[in-house]
């Protein structure tokens, strides 16, 4: 009997080397790579799924004769939910659910599948969990359990074989990590076990045309746990994202197959479990009733829709000879970098401020467009004056300190007049061709003619 090769993944990049070192050769991280056992050559199984026999060549088609329809989709039941996955769900498509442990990973597809199983054949897999310990949290969500079809298995073979007798449109396996392969000798959790048994899973779905949701832990950085190699394996991966001491999620597509990354849906974890947020804007909009310095509201792009979202900043005198620079949903390099702009077209000195960002509800910019939020938000600190309540500015920086347009400038300035706000503060390049009479605006192309404005407020 052939004798099994070892080789060793990182698990940030995939990359394969086959001895063990200190630092990926490849992405450069530390203490990343792992054991993993590549599969004996001295057996070898086809795997056949709905009468598929391995015959490649029959399956081999003219790029000019693939079928150019839309790939079929179904929809969730969630709204906020199918804006993640591209509009819907995509059969034979695999999803990645991630999430910190309580996020309410289990809850929402739970939810999804008690719903789908209504009109489609539905099955849930758990692994984690007994089938009394789901049925009691579908029971307190008073969700309909009449139709939804519960397997509790560990062994991915198993699995498949009853799904293809069953043929579901839609099957959860929660969750990854305790899934194993009979024919890799290594503990479920491990690289090999969760690399073969996504192969496996992915292989089915694409061979039956069922919808397949994995779901996947998170480690203590906020990565998801196992190979890196996963994500390529999949079609979607989603992350669900919570705070402690806030009852609202938010659900972020970060790859996506069969739609836009970066959307964003919004949900409430409530008694009643996961409930939609119809309108986000509105929970990260629940200022103080007073003005209060350092605090300003801008309008961020989140896949294919506005955001507004409040900016909070706080600059205090230092103590120490090395001043600080904390950014919490925003990337503290552009912090610094905007905070050089300041001092060089503003004549706005904090080399000697620690200067404290946050945004308000958990968010996280990944854009450019909040950047003359956050230098007018750290000025408004600075010299202790609040800015009117009814007041959101968007715009991105040049190093230049020229104020430069953003995509879907005019979808942001309906949004924040939607909200209520009469004064907007925007580039000169994204100026609406009309607008409210009530409404006033301030297109401009330098951080040097916003300081002017800001002055007269």
């Amino acid at each position: 009997m052939a004798k099994a090769k070892l080789a060793f993944v990182c698990t940030d990049c995939g990359a394969s080397f086959s001895k063990w070192q200190g630092q990926c050769a490849e992405c450069k991280a530390w203490n990343t790579l792992t054991e993993f056992k590549e599969a004996s050559g001295s057996k070898s199984r086809s795997v056949s799924f709905n009468g598929y026999s391995g015959q490649l060549s029959k399956s081999v088609q003219l790029l000019s004769e693939v079928d150019l329809a839309d790939q079929p989709r179904f929809t969730s039941g969630m709204e906020e939910f199918d804006r993640v996955l591209g509009g819907g769900i995509v059969k034979g498509s695999v999803i990645l659910v991630g999430g910190h442990p309580g996020a309410g990973k289990s809850t929402l597809l739970l939810q999804t599948m008690c719903v789908l199983a209504e009109q489609r054949s539905a099955l849930y897999v758990t692994g984690e969990e007994s089938l009394q310990q789901v049925a009691l949290r579908a029971n307190r969500l008073r969700l309909p359990v009449q139709k939804l079809k519960m397997l509790s298995e560990t062994n991915v073979e198993a699995i498949c074989q009853v799904a293809q007798e069953l043929k579901p449109d839609i099957m959860v396996v929660d969750s990854i990590q305790v899934m194993h392969v009979p024919d890799v000798e290594s503990a479920p959790g491990s690289v090999s076990q969760v690399r073969e048994a996504a192969a496996w899973l992915t292989r089915f779905a694409k061979q039956t045309g069922s919808a397949v949701f994995i779901v996947g832990h998170v480690t203590k950085d906020g990565s998801l746990a196992g190979p890196k190699v996963l994500e390529h394996m999949i079609d979607c991966s989603i992350m669900l994202e919570s705070s402690g001491d806030t009852r609202f999620r938010t659900l972020r597509g970060i790859k996506n197959r069969f739609g836009a990354v970066n959307e964003l849906g919004v949900f409430a974890m409530l008694d009643s479990g996961m409930r939609e947020v119809k309108n986000p804007s509105s929970i990260f909009l629940n200022r103080a009733s007073e003005p209060a310095p350092g605090s300003l509201v801008t309008i961020i792009w989140e896949g294919t829709r506005p955001l507004l979202v409040e900016i909070q900043a706080l600059v205090d005198e230092s103590p120490f000879g090395n001043p600080r620079r904390v950014a919490v949903g925003q990337d503290s390099n552009r912090l610094a970098m905007l905070l050089a702009v300041l001092n060089r077209h503003g004549g706005v000195f904090t080399g000697d401020q620690d200067v404290f960002l946050n945004v308000v509800g958990g968010v996280r910019i990944g854009e450019t467009g909040a950047d003359l939020a956050v230098l007018l938000a750290i000025l408004s600190s600075l010299r202790d004056r609040a800015l009117p309540q009814d007041l959101v500015v968007f715009g991105e920086l040049g190093l230049s300190g020229e104020l430069r347009p953003v995509p879907s400038g005019q979808e942001r300035v309906q949004e924040a007049i939607k909200h209520g706000f009469k004064r907007i503060i925007l580039p000169a390049a994204n100026k609406p061709k009309k607008v409210s009479e009530d409404v006033q605006l301030w297109p401009l192309e330098s951080l040097q003619q916003v300081l002017e404005v800001i002055a007269d407020l």
